[in-house]
């Protein structure tokens, strides 16, 4: 089985414009995925789908590859789609731009999961203790923190709020999950999804990958120990580098 990794990197974020190539670590965050990426065993290619030239010259800089692609992308996933469109593989892998702290061996998790199943998208999860790790609180009640409920090896749904509501405690209830924003595509599934109507749920929960489960497809699922999040605002940025332990002097100093 063939695998690339397609990193989805839009210069004009509204909350965090330029993220991409934001630079306080000493290296780009775009580059900080990529070297993750990179990391992965398993993996073909890595390529970053960028929509600026700004972007394109960054991730020269550290000697990746890149794609140019169209700037008015709905989503990632068609940023991911139109260079899949051009790819001869077998799975498509979308590790979104703005996680850097994304482990290599969750990729190389979702890549076998891939192998494995027959379920033409996959997806990964991790318990929501796994944020104390990035001193994060574990609060299931963040509306930022998307969940998933499991049935065997594939995600039953996806929400914003806390689910599944625990009327009655069970011992074997050993959630909630946080879902982890990577996703695996049998590449012609990805451009099928690609041409799929918005639906009812997604446009409700923000949350593109119901579109799959109102279709009537299904998502399998890994449980992996670590968590990542995604870099939304400047923030989350400024949260990342001291992470990183770097210090970054206040323009008043």
């Amino acid at each position: 089985m063939s695998a690339v990794v397609v990193i989805p990197a839009r210069f004009g974020a509204v909350r965090f414009p330029g993220k991409p190539i934001a630079r306080q670590t000493g290296k780009f965050l775009v580059q900080h995925v990529y070297e993750r990426a990179a990391d992965a065993r398993g993996i073909d290619r890595v390529i970053v789908a960028c929509d600026d030239r700004r972007i394109a010259d960054a991730v020269d800089s550290f000697g990746g590859q890149w794609v140019m692609t169209r700037g008015d992308h709905a989503s990632g996933t068609d940023r991911v789609a139109e260079v899949a469109r051009g790819l001869n593989c077998d799975v498509v892998i979308n590790v979104q731009g703005d996680e850097p702290e994304i482990e290599p061996e969750s990729i190389e998790t979702l890549a076998r999961l891939m192998g494995e199943t027959r379920h033409p998208m996959g997806t990964l999860a991790c318990p929501f203790a796994a944020l104390a790790q990035l001193g994060m609180p574990a609060d299931s009640r963040d509306p930022n923190r998307v969940k998933v409920v499991i049935g065997g090896d594939r995600a039953l749904y996806f929400s914003r709020s806390p689910i599944p509501f625990e009327r009655n405690r069970v011992a074997e209830f050993d959630g909630p999950f946080l879902h982890l924003g990577i996703y695996g595509y049998r590449r012609s599934f990805l451009l099928q999804m690609a041409e799929m109507a918005p639906t009812a749920l997604e446009r409700i929960e923000g949350l593109e990958q119901l579109r799959v489960l109102e279709n009537g497809h299904s998502i399998a699922i890994a449980i992996v120990g670590r968590a990542a999040v995604g870099i939304d605002t400047p923030e989350d940025y400024a949260a990342f580098v001291k992470r990183q332990g770097v210090f970054v002097a206040s323009e008043e100093e």
